[in-house]
C-alpha cells in the first residue's frame, strides 16, 4: 500500500503534466520527440536509484548518469509546479480578463509562456545543486539543570544524514571536519543516516578514515537511522572504523556530567521504550538523547529529558515539501523546548537521492550547553 501510494503521488502529477504540454507541440514529430524525452526524464530517477546500488556505481560514465537521474526528480518537480501555476493562472486571466484574448493566443506570447516553464526548472534545480554544497553552522545557546554535573558547560556540534555513497563529492568529508575541528566542540553528535547503499563499497575506507580526523573532547557517538537497517553489520563496521561510537538502544556516561542515550531508529524492531532506557540510569545527570526520527518528541517532553537531538526531516529538501514536513512533525527543524526538554532537528549535512536542496540548508548544529544551578533550563 504504501509503496502505491507513492507511486501515485509521483506518476499522477506526471502523467498531469505529460498531457498538458504535449498540446503545445502542434506537429506530429515534434510530440513524439518530446514524448520520447519526457518518458526518460520521468524514470530518470528509478533508474539512477537502481544504478547507485551497483559496486561500479561512482566510477566512470555510471556517475554521471546517476546525477543525471537523480536531478530529473527535482526537475519534474518544478515542470509540473510550473504547469499547475500556468493553468491556474489561465483560469483566473479567464474570470477577470487581465490579459487580453489577442495577446494570450499570440504566437509569441506562447512561445515565451513555453520557454519559461521549461527552462525556469532548470534554473531552479542549478540553483539547489549550488545551495546544496553550501554548508552552514547554525549555534545555539541553551540552559539546562546542572543536577550532579562535574561540569558547568559543554559545546555539542551534532550533523545528521550524511547518506554518504559513492557519487559522495569527495571534498564534502574534508569540508566537514575542516569546519567541525574549527569549532573545537566537546562532543561530536550523528543521529543516524551516515550511509547510502550497503556499505560495503572501496569508498567507506575514505570516508572513515576522514571521520577519524575530527577532534573532540569526548569523541563521536552515532545513534542508528532508518537507512543503517539495511547491511546492518557492514555498516556497523563502517562505524567502528571510523572512530565512532554507536548508541543503539544504550547508555554511555560521560566525565561524570551526563548521559548520552542514543535510541534505535522508529521502525526498528525490538526498540525500547524511552522509560526503559532512562531506568538504567543510575544517578542524577543531565540526559541527551540521539534519536534518528522527531517522531516522539511529546513524549519524550514528558520524561526526564534535558536535550533530543534527531534528523532525517531535511526540512523537506525541495522546496514546498518544507511546509509538509512542518505540517507532519512537531518540529521539523530548528529548536523547541516543550516542557523542560530542549528539542533540537537539523535538517542535515548532506540530503538523499538527488544532491540539490531548495529548502532548508545543509548544515552543522553548534548547541553550546551551560550546566546551570536550578530546575529549569532555558534559551539564551
Amino acid at each position: 500500500m504504501f509503496l502505491f501510494l507513492i507511486l501515485a503521488v509521483y506518476f499522477l502529477p506526471t502523467i498531469y503534466t505529460y498531457v498538458r504540454l504535449k498540446n503545445l507541440f502542434s506537429r506530429r514529430l515534434y510530440r513524439i520527440l518530446f514524448t520520447l524525452c519526457y518518458i526518460t526524464f520521468a524514470l530518470g530517477f528509478f533508474i539512477a536509484e537502481i544504478m547507485s546500488h551497483r559496486a561500479d556505481a561512482g566510477a566512470g560514465p555510471a556517475r554521471y548518469i546517476i546525477l543525471m537521474g537523480y536531478y530529473t526528480l527535482p526537475y519534474m518537480l518544478y515542470l509540473f509546479l510550473l504547469t499547475l501555476l500556468s493553468d491556474i493562472l489561465r483560469g483566473v486571466n479567464c474570470l477577470l480578463k487581465i490579459v487580453s484574448t489577442e495577446i494570450t493566443r499570440d504566437r509569441k506570447f506562447q512561445a515565451v509562456t513555453t520557454w519559461i516553464i521549461f527552462l525556469l526548472p532548470v534554473l531552479i534545480v542549478a540553483f539547489g545543486a549550488v545551495h546544496v554544497n553550501t554548508l552552514r553552522v547554525n549555534e545555539y545557546h541553551v540552559s539546562i539543570p546542572r543536577k550532579s554535573a562535574e561540569i558547568d558547560h559543554l559545546k555539542i556540534i551534532m550533523a545528521a544524514d550524511f547518506h554518504l555513497g559513492q557519487i559522495t563529492d569527495k571534498e564534502f568529508l574534508e569540508k566537514f571536519t575542516d569546519r567541525v575541528n574549527a569549532l573545537h566542540p566537546d562532543i561530536v553528535l550523528l543521529p543516524g543516516d551516515m550511509l547510502e547503499g550497503h556499505g560495503d563499497d572501496g569508498e567507506t575506507s575514505g570516508f572513515a578514515q576522514q571521520f577519524r580526523q575530527i577532534k573532540s573532547k569526548y569523541g563521536i557517538y552515532a545513534s542508528p537511522g532508518n537507512h543503517e537497517s539495511h547491511s546492518r553489520d557492514n555498516k556497523f563496521k563502517f562505524f567502528a572504523d571510523a572512530g565512532i561510537i554507536v548508541l543503539a538502544d544504550s547508555a554511555v556516561t560521560i566525565d561524570n556530567s551526563f548521559y548520552l542515550v542514543g535510541r534505535n531508529d522508529a521502525h526498528s524492531n525490538n526498540r525500547k521504550s524511552i522509560d526503559e532506557l532512562l531506568a538504567q540510569l543510575p544517578g542524577n545527570l543531565p540526559v541527551i538523547v540521539l534519536d534518528h526520527r522527531p517522531t516522539d518528541i511529546k513524549e519524550v517532553s514528558r520524561r526526564d529529558v534535558d536535550i533530543q537531538l534527531s534528523g532525517h526531516t531535511h526540512n523537506g529538501q525541495l522546496f514546498p515539501l518544507n511546509f509538509i514536513i512542518n505540517n507532519l512533525y512537531e518540529l521539523g527543524w530548528g529548536h523547541k523546548k516543550i516542557g523542560n526538554t530542549h528539542l533540537f532537528v537539523t535538517s542535515g549535512a548532506q540530503v538523499w537521492g538527488p544532491p540539490v536542496r531548495t529548502a532548508g540548508d545543509s548544515e552543522i548544529m553548534v548547541i553550546n550547553v551551560e550546566f546551570a544551578f536550578g530546575d529549569k533550563g532555558t534559551l539564551l
